[in-house]
């Protein structure tokens, strides 16, 4: 008998492979490696019904049905280290991120959050920290805030969503990109423009610093709607990451003031319907955009 064949036989009547189902099976769940399916949420609720608003049934539903299929979640914090290099992220990696600052976030989402161990970040309009409960739909007061951070700072961060700039004007446009009328019926000029959006995301930023609410440095355009020069703005704010409702994953590389997020918010995105747009949506990461994102450049 050869040595490997009885080699092959004692483990195998110790129930150990030469290559173990774990092994085997580790390797079939990785789906892709070095870059994020980063999510998209806004309002939770039983009742509501919108575009935008999901069930809490379905929502635990979509995590874990992605949990079971070996998707990793991660922190806004590891997030920003794969992003600039400095960590990586492990693989099938996915971010759940929450745009609105809504109440039901605390109230509905994030005792599901907490039970699955699951990270998230929320986006607030850190105007309506003023009178939260005076919104359209209920909004998180600085007091929820600060209780999701203290109970849970390794799961729960806040970035900006403007501070009062969450609208579109008259024409449709959005206000962060558009050009507001002024009072003698003429548009504001290019300067007042450029105030004005550096000025409303250095208050939002502000606010959510006081609040020590972590990820201060992130933000996610209203409506998803940015273009060159208000992403270059929000930058010299002291943006450094912020995020599009553009569909793709978000890889080494791409434009840190513009990143991609997949929709799985809507009340008609099963959870089998999520995993699918998001294999669909897995790209090949050039070697050299490995190496230089590893390599911290």
């Amino acid at each position: 008998m050869k040595p490997w064949i009885g080699l092959s036989l004692l483990l195998a009547a110790l129930g150990i492979g030469l290559i173990g189902p774990a092994l085997q099976a580790s390797r079939s769940d990785v789906m892709y490696r070095d870059q994020v399916a980063v999510l998209m949420y806004h309002h939770v609720d039983e009742t509501a019904e919108s575009s935008s608003t999901i069930t809490p049934q379905l929502f635990r539903s979509q995590l874990e049905t992605l949990k079971r299929l070996n998707y990793h979640f991660i922190t806004l914090e590891q997030f920003s280290a794969f992003m600039d290099g400095s960590g990586e992220v492990p693989p099938n990696a996915a971010l759940v991120t929450f745009d609105d600052g809504y109440e039901s976030f605390y109230t509905k989402a994030y005792p599901i959050l907490r039970e699955l161990r699951v990270p998230a970040v929320n986006y607030i309009i850190t105007g309506t920290l003023e009178h939260p409960k005076e919104t359209y739909i209920p909004s998180l007061s600085r007091d929820e805030l600060r209780a999701m951070r203290k109970e849970s700072p390794e799961l729960v961060s806040f970035g900006c969503h403007t501070d009062s700039m969450h609208g579109k004007l008259d024409n449709g446009d959005a206000i962060m990109t558009g050009r507001i009328t002024r009072g003698d019926g003429s548009p504001e000029t290019e300067d007042t423009y450029r105030e004005r959006v550096l000025l409303d995301t250095k208050q939002c930023l502000q606010k959510l610093g006081e609040l020590e609410a972590g990820g201060s440095d992130t933000l996610a355009y209203p409506f998803g709607i940015t273009n060159r020069q208000a992403s270059a703005i929000v930058g010299d704010a002291g943006v450094r990451y912020a995020f599009t409702i553009t569909p793709e994953m978000a890889v080494p590389g791409v434009d840190p003031l513009r990143i991609p997020r997949i929709n799985a918010g809507s009340p008609n995105i099963s959870p089998e319907g999520l995993h699918k747009t998001i294999t669909r949506r897995i790209v090949r990461v050039p070697e050299q955009l490995k190496s230089k994102a590893h390599a911290g450049g």
